[in-house]
């Protein structure tokens, strides 16, 4: 059976900082693309980070330059490092994990995230 399960979130004051984990299991991770994605109050899911099976990132214009995606294929973990937080990024995070062939995706139950002013 195919689990992905995000934890890190929590209340954090503007300008902080927190890092989100996904672990995995039932796949084989490191083969995988792994997303982060968000969704706030009100509004649709969009998307935040990815990263492929090669590490390498795309970011939404919204987060660059604040959040890092990583991976830890030995731990079959995800990571998304997310510094200078604003209230804006207040969502629940959900991490998201596509086969190669794209025919395979899975999703986590999510995490929240609440950033203070």
């Amino acid at each position: 059976q195919v689990q992905l399960g995000e934890s890190g979130g929590g209340l954090v004051q503007a300008g902080g900082s927190l890092r989100l984990s996904c672990a995995a299991s039932g796949i084989i991770f490191g083969i995988h693309y792994v997303n982060w994605y968000r969704q706030a109050p009100g509004k649709q899911r969009e998307f935040v980070a990815g990263i492929t099976s090669a590490a390498s990132t795309n970011y939404a214009d919204s987060v660059k330059g604040r959040f890092t995606i990583s991976r830890d294929n030995a731990k079959n973990t995800a990571y998304l490092q997310m510094n200078s937080l604003e209230p804006e990024d207040t969502a629940v995070y959900y991490c998201k994990a596509v086969s190669p062939s794209g025919s395979r995706v899975y999703w986590g139950q999510g995490t929240q995230v609440t950033v203070s002013s």
